[in-house]
């Protein structure tokens, strides 16, 4: 990762010169543009990495692109992590709704979270995939990795502020040592995937996980991984875990392009049973044909990300008055269909942390006409740079007639993704950037979340070129300190306090929440559930 050494709070996004190889999705969480990734007829390339097993295969769609990395301690590719939490354990891991730990490969979750240690038990008879028992060793293996700060993976940031070290006691028993009392870590543990130190510590074997090696103790084992097309895996035999695997073969492809998504799981010969990120437009007719389409709402957002060094954006009234132009509610109805709503804060409305900002952005035209002429701005023209994504294309328009009717001239450039944060990796000049992000993926929890986009040295504030700003430097200090208050309800209290502060910033802030939509067969699969985020959980599913 960078050479700075980042605050302890901070959560790091991917170094800017591999940001696309590690997530192969957008703001860690977004859909990749259709021309980074299609479903193909065969494989384009191909690692093979076991046997294909026999028995009835369990055929997913994934709206996302199957070739970002495939390391748990450095990926954010939305397809990658939905597969690894079939494929491998943390100690703890969460269900994918209520994010709940549960124990995994440790025996239990600890009864008292509230101290600065925790010990846990690893399953008896757990074993990686190539038959080796897992062990203390792989446990202190993995987070020696997570919390070097040298090798600074992605997942050092949602550890290192609180986690002090992890220490073998035996050969199935650790130790966590905390730097202060923590309980919002348990539900994080599932993001420390145990490794096999066996596997991994070989030369070029973190390289080999980034491209697909996948070696877990989880319910299913990657079988073949096939980069732009799709990965295969089988039920794990010798799993003796607590959510053994339903289905022998899962064969999960990555179809970007939102017709062929639809296509493959649509009328009586459909080509698989279940997929993700189901456009607003398809919903009637897939629930026409039989299938069940239900959504689920959460962080999934789109964001305005302003450059503040480039005027007049550096002004926060004329930041404010083009959120207050922007007619939400149309948005919502137009573009998304009624699957979403206008952002009151940074927090989705479900998060357990939410309340209303003091400043919330309802549809103000007059109010953001006097903000800017405040500002002594006019004739301000703007080019919003944008990722193609469908659903962001969809809203643009609401956005550009929005501003349009304030009297500020707009031109929409919607691009691939590469193209768009390849610019931001360049540090060349923009004005406004609209994209979508989802942090759900690794949590519900509002201090990762906020650490992630706006730790003082990550990577959107560097886009944002704020870090420096008074103001800034005063709400980093204020995160910080949120972040390592004992008291629940204080630490709620803070966070919401400083959420204000980002709301009236408006710095990088989203615009509206939205929901995702899943779609299954009903007649062929039972135990589903549609996550607020990408990617797909089938820990629960089973044939019917």
């Amino acid at each position: 990762m960078r050479d700075v050494i980042r605050d302890v709070r901070d959560v790091p996004a991917p170094p800017r010169r591999a940001f696309l190889k590690y997530t192969g999705a957008l703001g860690m969480a977004a859909a990749l543009s259709s021309s980074l990734a299609a479903c193909s007829s065969g494989p384009q390339s191909t690692n093979d990495t076991g046997g294909s097993g026999s028995g009835r295969t369990l055929t997913a769609v994934i709206g996302y692109g199957n070739d970002g990395s495939w390391d748990p301690t450095q990926t954010a590719s939305a397809f990658a992590m939905a597969a690894n939490n079939h494929i491998y354990e943390g100690l703890l891991d969460t269900d994918p709704i209520s994010r709940e730990p549960y124990a995994a490969l440790a025996t239990e979750v600890p009864k008292d979270l509230t101290g600065t240690s925790w010990k846990f038990t690893l399953r008896a008879g757990a074993k990686f995939h190539d038959g080796k028992p897992v062990t203390a060793d792989d446990v202190v293996f993995t987070f020696d990795r997570i919390l070097d700060a040298k090798t600074h993976v992605l997942a050092y940031g949602f550890f290192s502020g609180w986690l002090k070290s992890v220490q073998k006691i035996d050969a199935t028993n650790v130790e966590l040592v905390l730097n202060y009392p923590f309980p919002e870590g348990a539900s994080r543990l599932t993001l420390a995937k145990i490794m096999p130190k066996h596997v991994f510590s070989r030369p070029g074997a973190w390289d080999d996980a980034i491209k697909g090696l996948a070696v877990g103790s989880g319910p299913y084992k990657q079988t073949a991984h096939h980069p732009k097309s799709n990965t295969t895996f089988a039920a794990f035999a010798d799993y003796n875990g607590p959510r053994p695997p339903a289905f022998k073969k899962m064969n999960w492809l990555t179809i970007v392009d939102a017709a062929p998504r639809v296509a493959r799981i649509s009328g009586s010969n459909a080509g698989a049973q279940i997929a993700d990120n189901i456009p607003y437009a398809n919903i009637s007719r897939l629930r026409s044909g039989g299938l069940d389409v239900k959504g689920a709402a959460g962080m999934n957002n789109l964001f305005l990300m302003f450059n503040t060094q480039h005027k007049p954006f550096d002004d926060v009234r004329v930041r404010q008055a083009l959120h207050y132009a922007i007619d939400t509610a149309k948005m919502v109805q137009v573009a998304l269909k009624g699957h979403g709503k206008p952002s009151t804060s940074f927090l989705n409305e479900g998060n357990p942390d939410y309340r209303p900002a003091k400043t919330v952005y309802d549809y103000d035209p007059d109010k953001a006409k006097a903000l800017l002429k405040a500002a002594g701005v006019t004739n301000l023209s703007i080019n919003i740079l944008a990722v193609n994504v469908s659903w962001i294309v969809d809203c643009l328009p609401t956005i550009k007639a929005s501003w349009d009717a304030i009297g500020v001239k707009t031109t929409l450039s919607p691009q691939e993704t590469t193209a768009v944060f390849t610019k931001m990796d360049q540090k060349q000049d923009y004005q406004v950037v609209a994209a979508a992000s989802n942090p759900n993926q690794f949590g519900l929890d509002a201090d990762l979340i906020m650490h992630y986009n706006y730790g003082p040295e990550n990577l959107w504030m560097g886009y944002t070129r704020w870090a420096s700003n008074s103001t800034a430097k005063k709400l980093f200090k204020d995160m910080a300190l949120a972040g390592k208050e004992s008291d629940p309800d204080r630490k709620k209290a803070m966070i919401q306090d400083y959420i204000d502060i980002v709301a009236e910033q408006a710095v990088l802030y989203p615009v509206v929440h939205n929901e995702l939509m899943t779609a299954w067969d009903p007649k062929k699969l039972s135990g589903i559930r549609a996550q607020p985020y990408p990617g797909i959980n089938l820990l629960q599913a089973k044939w019917v």
